[in-house]
């Protein structure tokens, strides 16, 4: 076959046929690869590809020849090729590979609208699927390693459990507080104002001590801890693990679980309870403050009134939520954290995962709750 004068620098053929590559098919050279390859007016199928005059490949090299054979041919003649060392024959098969898959994506069919619908339903039912699998695994890993670390006390992390406290419960304090006192406010304030149709405005009391000891106190808790407490766990584990911390925990024979889970865990189990309990005292407090000024109800006349209507069982409910919540908010957002692969917007996007699935799980469980308690009389 009669060469281009310009070809000969880059590709030449022999007499058995055979391909032969020559010089440097890298990124410096792309452009006069491809004016030479186009200057060829034969490519025939029955060549076969040596790479043993082959100086230098890299990617654009590697899509230039799969542009000029294509990404078929070339993935046919690799296995055959001589002169091919494993790093370029994988290079290769990787280029041709991505290329093929371009190729099928601009050639796909187009769709009708309520194919992709249920596309993206089906796809969102098997993700929701596969994040409740993950997660029953993980608390199943973390009640074993809970129930172990029980079992030796020598084991106990008294110092990062209190560090934790600390953080989750104590410093919490102020916001838990301050946004409980203001909803009792609130809840007592709409109270008055619907009431007061019906001359009923002094069960106000009874609507303010009843929602709060039940419902509110305790779901308002969650919910900010959900958005302050699972968020910081998510981005701490996260950070750990995307500069390859955790690694060098497995490396040095420490249980990951151990050291930053349980701590955690074991912390969010006593600061919930105690920050529930905050938040009932600020917002029956708020309650009986609006009570005191706009509708001439005494404290005193409000003390009474809720130790006569309000039972014990209403307290007993409310605080019987705290651990529950508190177990699962702390869960989600260590394993959020683990699940961070090791960018910075992976931090960002598992730490909104933890916040979103932590409210949700909560409202959810508050919700099967409510009815459980409604079913039984209680």
């Amino acid at each position: 076959m009669r060469m281009n004068t310009s070809v000969p620098l880059y590709v030449r053929t022999d007499s058995s046929g055979q391909l032969q590559l020559l010089g440097d098919w890298s990124l410096r050279h792309y452009e006069a690869l491809q004016s030479s390859l186009h200057a060829l007016s034969d490519k025939q199928d029955r060549w076969s590809l040596d790479f043993s005059q082959l100086k230098a490949l890299d990617t654009a090299g590697a899509q230039v020849l799969c542009e000029w054979l294509g990404t078929e041919r070339v993935q046919a003649a690799l296995d055959s090729a001589q002169g091919l060392s494993k790093e370029r024959h994988q290079l290769l098969s990787t280029v041709a590979k991505a290329m093929s898959r371009m190729d099928q994506e601009h050639l796909a069919p187009a769709r009708w609208g309520i194919t992709d619908l249920f596309e993206r339903v089906g796809l969102a039912m098997v993700h929701i699927t596969r994040n409740v699998r993950e997660l029953l695994g993980f608390i199943g890993l973390t009640l074993e390693t809970l129930i172990l670390n029980m079992l030796r006390p020598s084991q106990w992390r008294v110092t990062s459990i209190v560090a934790q406290l600390e953080e989750t419960a104590f410093n919490a304090v102020p916001i838990v507080a301050l946004l409980t006192f203001l909803v009792g406010a609130v809840i007592a304030f709409l109270g008055a104002t619907v009431l007061a149709d019906f001359g009923a405005t002094i069960y106000t009391v009874n609507l303010v001590g009843f929602s709060f000891l039940r419902e509110f106190a305790v779901l308002l808790t969650a919910i900010l801890m959900a958005g302050r407490t699972a968020s910081a766990f998510t981005a701490q584990i996260g950070s750990m693990k995307a500069n390859e911390e955790i690694d060098a925990l497995r490396a040095q024979g420490l249980n990951p679980m151990l050291i930053l889970v349980i701590p955690r865990v074991l912390a969010m189990l006593l600061a919930m309870p105690i920050l529930t309990f905050v938040g009932m005292v600020a917002g029956i407090f708020g309650g009986g403050l609006v009570c005191a000024l706009i509708l001439d109800i005494s404290p005193t006349m409000f003390i009474n009134i809720f130790n006569q209507d309000i039972d014990l069982r209403h307290f007993v409910l409310g605080m019987s939520k705290a651990p529950i919540f508190a177990f699962l908010i702390a869960v989600i957002g260590c394993q959020e954290g683990f699940k961070v692969t090791g960018s910075a917007q992976s931090v960002g996007e598992h730490t909104t995962s933890a916040v979103v699935q932590s409210i949700f799980i909560v409202i959810l469980i508050d919700a099967l709750a409510a009815l459980f308690f409604m079913e039984m009389g209680w």
